[in-house]
């Protein structure tokens, strides 16, 4: 006699089924091994883990392409100039406003627009921000989690605090109003509401602290884009441990 593997009932050696709860032997086995077979002639599994990858960084679908991390080390001291031009001449040069950069991002503020109408005034004049701010991100969360791609990732994360930077000056001019708003208006001259931020801080009691809030705006901006091009060289230095390692001795 036999003892069934799921039910531990005495079965015939010849049976192919247990008779009393109906699994096929042959198939269980297939899964989950036999347990009357010696434990060193059982196969195996060997789980290998790879040094250079870790749960967020070492995920990379290029991580064994060199064309690709020669690219990516041309790119990274661009970006390192470019968030030097955008964050150190301050707030009041309003330098991401005059990025082309800007043109970029408008459709996608002015896309928030819309999106966010059905929602009432107040989400539809923040609906700008959130639209300029949630695509970079849509764009990040998609290289990270679908392509794998986490240095394409963290230029996204650039992007998003180079949309905080873009804000920071339409924040800092709610009082004053004298930014130039799409269609040749100004906020000093618009009817109520044309200007979002004017609006916004108004409606929520805040208008006298439009500087400060711009300013934790330009702030938050800068930190993702230094934190972001952190990330991009440390995937950098996983990729280069890769590649490194993959090379015959």
């Amino acid at each position: 006699m036999k003892q069934c593997p799921k039910c531990n009932r005495d079965v015939q050696p010849t049976e192919e089924t247990c008779p009393h709860c109906g699994i096929v032997f042959a198939k269980y086995y297939k899964y989950h091994g036999n347990s009357s077979t010696p434990a060193a002639e059982r196969p195996q599994v060997v789980i290998q883990i790879d040094p250079a990858a870790d749960t967020l960084f070492g995920n990379d679908t290029y991580r064994d392409n060199e064309a690709v991390f020669l690219g990516r080390c041309l790119l990274l001291p661009g970006f390192l100039l470019w968030s030097w031009l955008l964050i150190t001449p301050g707030l009041a040069s309003n330098s991401a406003g005059e990025s082309f950069l800007h043109l970029v991002n408008l459709p996608f503020h002015e896309a928030g627009h819309l999106i966010f109408r059905p929602f009432g005034q107040f989400i539809t004049s923040l609906g700008g921000t959130l639209g300029q701010i949630m695509m970079p991100m849509i764009c990040m969360l998609t290289l990270l989690l679908k392509t794998r791609d986490p240095y394409g990732a963290g230029l996204c994360l650039w992007w998003v605090g180079e949309n905080f930077l873009d804000i920071a000056p339409y924040i800092n001019d709610a009082r004053a109003g004298q930014l130039p708003l799409l269609g040749g208006n100004f906020g000093h001259s618009a009817p109520y509401g044309f200007h979002d931020w004017e609006y916004l801080l108004t409606e929520s009691d805040l208008l006298a602290q439009d500087h400060l809030l711009a300013k934790l705006a330009q702030l938050i901006g800068a930190m993702l884009m230094i934190a972001s091009l952190i990330g991009c060289g440390y995937v950098l230095l996983k990729q280069r441990q890769a590649l490194t390692n993959s090379k015959p001795e």
